[in-house]
């Protein structure tokens, strides 16, 4: 049994913060726990725009707290994300979100993450993967 706190993450490796400077996630199950999906804590920064492609992943993310603006980059539907909204990446959909307010939310990947992604150039996780 694991059982971990966000204090326990808090300025961790586990703790990561974008290089775009738009997101930080705190991963709370990695790969290396070999369960098959990871977990994350992730926030976005009011006023941001992020965009994604998960090519290698599949993403579901539940909305806790804050509002957003989510945009499917492929057809241009948008939708408005608030506490207690879902949205699926089930078709590796490319996709922006624009948070109004900070924008906090869980997120669960399969493949899991290793925690040392960030988006490339295209917005995509590379696929890494643990050894042993």
């Amino acid at each position: 049994m694991i059982v971990r706190s966000f204090k326990d993450i808090e300025n961790t490796e586990r703790h990561v913060r974008a290089t775009s400077g738009t997101w930080e996630s705190k991963r709370i199950v990695l790969a290396k726990e070999k369960v098959g999906f990871s977990l994350h804590e992730t926030v976005l920064y009011a006023g941001t725009e992020t965009s994604m492609w998960y090519a290698n992943h599949i993403e579901a993310v539940l909305c806790v707290e804050g509002e957003a603006e989510l945009t499917n980059d492929e057809t241009g539907e948008t939708h408005w994300i608030e506490p207690g909204t879902m949205y699926l990446l089930d078709g590796h959909e490319r996709h922006t979100l624009r948070p109004k307010t900070d924008f906090r939310c869980v997120c669960v990947f399969n493949p899991p993450v290793t925690g040392r992604e960030d988006h490339d150039e295209n917005g995509v996780y590379p696929l890494l993967t643990e050894e042993g």
